[in-house]
């Protein structure tokens, strides 16, 4: 009954967000009223995340698996018909429960310091190089190394790590599907502001300067409605939302800013780092300071920008998943002809961009109770037929790691224009890791956001972009001073 009521409660959730497009807000019939209290009512009244697909079996379970809940229904769905399938061919029962990214990587660190963590961990803020240096991840390798010929050299250099307690360097996390930041736009709205998507420049100046003008235009007509709250870009400046550096890693990107070398240490005290620094925070809150983004992109979480841009209220945003796509893909006119998908554009220097790319990966805890179901799990869903059938059931919203060769014609086929711009651009070849695969103390510049905090100094406590800098940069140095001091006394 449980699971009927929360797998109701989350269809009619879905179905909110479907009706609240400008398309469906027409509709004002008295049935329709009528669902939207039941949604409001069923909003409400959330349940608890976590469910079991072991409902009727005895209570202790022979593996415990805990995974990032998905933005739509589809996707959790995915992974129970996965799970289901490799239950019956094991004899073994799996108890899966689903935490948002928010809760759960910390929710699994609780639990592995008070000894009881899950078997199998999927959590895309989980601090993987860290893990696996202090020595709390077991080794995959049994997993990875019959399917070494499936993934890429980046792939396999992203998931080999080395491990401090173990003395030794190896693959202590399986990966699943990559991401890489893309930007949304909405086609009609352009339209309304008489643009067509082949006016958007690919210079970086000229490039967010367009959607400016946009932002002008749009506000400046009552024709075809009222825009006077619309914004331009639907970046995101919080603390709290892990966008936030995503994007502004990417700005760091363009301005050719390098924090580490390629033996992973700090380049942060070299002049033209910290310019490229001052540069990048300038720049990017210039862009909120100018009016042209949503002033609550202050406290935006994940979730937040792909609702603003859903809803009409932005123009353009960008997105390290596809995501936004799939939240669509059930109304085709939506999916195929009004919303676009593009890269970022050429940096300022004029080269081409190099777009930063993260490998989602899952692990096992050393502590793990049940290791070598974990590893026989994982083994199941990594066979290039199982991974396909998931991905492609969670409405491709993340991008395999097979090799061309290896892939389905889905990633490429030119009828989804969105999946087919994504798997184009990562098969283009100009990406590179996050830095935290060259350093795992980068993991906690991450993790602590400290890109979010300077914003938000510069934004909120008006420090100037140069106070700002000097700020993050003594931030980062501290986190690297304290993790070399750990490991000289290790």
């Amino acid at each position: 009954m449980y699971n009927a009521v929360t797998q109701y409660i989350q269809r009619l959730k879905v179905l909110w967000c479907r009706l609240s497009l400008p398309k469906f807000r027409q509709h004002q019939s008295l049935w329709l009223l009528f669902v939207l209290s039941l949604i409001v009512i069923a909003c409400s009244r959330q349940l608890p995340s976590n469910s079991s697909l072991t409902s009727g079996s005895p209570p202790t379970t022979d593996l415990t698996i805990w995974w990032d809940k998905g933005y739509l229904l589809e996707e959790d769905e995915a992974l129970q018909q996965v799970i289901r399938t490799w239950e019956k061919a094991h004899n073994t029962h799996v108890k899966l429960s689903f935490y948002t990214a928010d809760e759960i990587a910390q929710k699994a660190l609780r639990a592995e310091q008070a000894g009881n963590p899950p078997d199998v961990l999927f959590a895309s803020r989980a601090e993987y190089p860290l893990l696996v240096w202090e020595g709390k991840l077991a080794d995959v390798s049994e997993v990875i190394e019959p399917v070494k010929n499936l993934y890429s050299v980046s792939v396999l250099r992203a998931i080999r790590s080395y491990n401090n307690v173990e003395q030794k360097r190896g693959y202590y996390s399986v990966p699943l599907h990559q991401a890489t930041i893309h930007i949304f736009y909405w086609k009609d709205l352009l339209q309304q502001a008489g643009f067509t998507p082949s006016d958007i420049p690919s210079e970086w100046d000229a490039f967010w300067d367009f959607w400016k003008t946009v932002q002008d235009k749009l506000r400046s007509q009552q024709t075809f409605g009222n825009y006077s709250a619309i914004y331009g870009l639907g970046l995101p400046f919080s603390v709290g939302a892990s966008d936030t550096y995503y994007v502004f890693e990417q700005i760091l990107e363009a301005n050719n800013v390098s924090l580490l070398d390629q033996r992973g240490r700090l380049l942060v005290d070299q002049p033209e780092v910290r310019a490229g620094i001052v540069t990048s925070l300038d720049w990017y809150s210039q862009l909120y300071q100018q009016g042209y983004v949503p002033p609550d992109a202050l406290k935006w979480l994940d979730p937040d920008n792909n609702r603003s841009f859903i809803n009409h209220e932005v123009v353009m945003t960008a997105n390290p998943t596809l995501s936004i796509p799939n939240a669509l893909r059930q109304d085709p006119d939506l999916y195929l002809n009004q919303l676009g998908t593009l890269p970022f554009p050429q940096k300022p220097s004029g080269q081409p961009m190099r777009h930063i790319v993260l490998v989602r990966q899952a692990m096992v805890f050393a502590t793990s109770k049940h290791q070598q179901a974990a590893k026989d799990f994982l083994a199941y869903l990594i066979q290039p037929e199982v991974m396909e059938t998931y991905l492609q059931s969670a409405g491709g919203r993340y991008l395999p790691v097979l090799t061309k060769a290896k892939r389905a014609a889905f990633w490429t086929d030119a009828a989804d224009p969105h999946i087919s711009s994504a798997t184009k651009l990562l098969d283009a070849g100009l990406t590179r890791s996050f830095s935290n695969v060259q350093n795992p103390a980068y993991s906690m510049v991450l993790g602590q956001n400290i890109w979010g905090k300077a914003l938000d100094r510069i934004l909120i406590d008006r420090l100037s972009p140069d106070q700002a800098a000097n700020e993050a940069i003594d931030q980062i140095k501290q986190i690297f001073d304290q993790w070399n001091q750990e490991r000289q006394e290790l």
